[in-house]
């Protein structure tokens, strides 16, 4: 069993509520699976936006056709495209070989932050998830555990239930890539010390981050 833990919160981890769920998981993971366990933060170690090189190096691997990460090099035609693929081969490698992948994924402007963008468009290369012998993605068997906070309240039957750009993000994603064992997991409410129109809602609040924890041991 190897996890991949991705954070993406901006916030250090005594004001994060995505990361300390995170950890929570974590904790839980190691207790019960051991040290396999490789942590990516987003906000200290950010992943490049991408390129014209990039793109570019991406549609010539497009022509032709599903054409495996190990095999690209041959494809990369000058130092840009090479910077690229340096950049981008590690994040790709990575999640190849998790078997879980654990994402930490506040909501900003209501949807993932950039970080986490940046990511998902740097991994995302034409044919790095696709078996290339049967074109059967190499991420049906991956499980993704996503932990979302969101500082007000989101839900389904809410009034900003519309405003959750969020979790369809996710779901659509990681669909298009195979993945079928998604599993969200959100705390709501989280801004509720220091938003005064979400005063009267600590309880709610403090129950919905109570069920994110019990989620989570229970996911890892």
């Amino acid at each position: 069993m190897t996890l991949l833990h991705i954070d993406a919160s901006a916030d250090t981890p005594a004001d994060s509520v995505s990361r300390q769920l995170t950890g929570r998981f974590v904790t839980a993971w190691r207790a019960r699976h051991g040290d396999r366990v490789h942590h990516r933060d987003l906000a200290v170690d950010p992943v490049p936006p991408l390129t014209a090189a990039y793109t570019t190096l991406g549609r010539r691997v497009e022509r032709e056709g599903l054409v495996p990460p190990e095999k690209v090099p041959a494809l990369i035609a000058n130092p840009a495209e090479e910077r690229e693929w340096a950049h981008t081969r590690p994040l790709i490698d990575e999640l190849r070989a998790a078997r879980t992948l654990l994402l930490g994924v506040p909501m900003y402007n209501f949807s993932v932050p950039a970080a986490l963008k940046a990511w998902i468009d740097r991994i995302t290369f034409p044919g790095a998830f696709t078996d290339p012998d049967s074109g059967e993605s190499l991420l049906a068997g991956t499980r993704v555990v996503a932990v979302l906070a969101r500082g007000g309240a989101y839900g389904p039957g809410t009034p900003r239930e519309s405003y959750d750009f969020q979790t369809p993000y996710l779901r659509a994603y990681f669909g298009n890539l195979g993945v079928t064992d998604l599993h969200v997991v959100a705390a709501e409410l989280t801004r509720v010390d220091v938003i005064p129109q979400l005063a009267g809602l600590e309880e709610l609040a403090a129950r919905s981050l109570a069920q994110a924890k019990d989620a989570v041991t229970a996911l890892a």
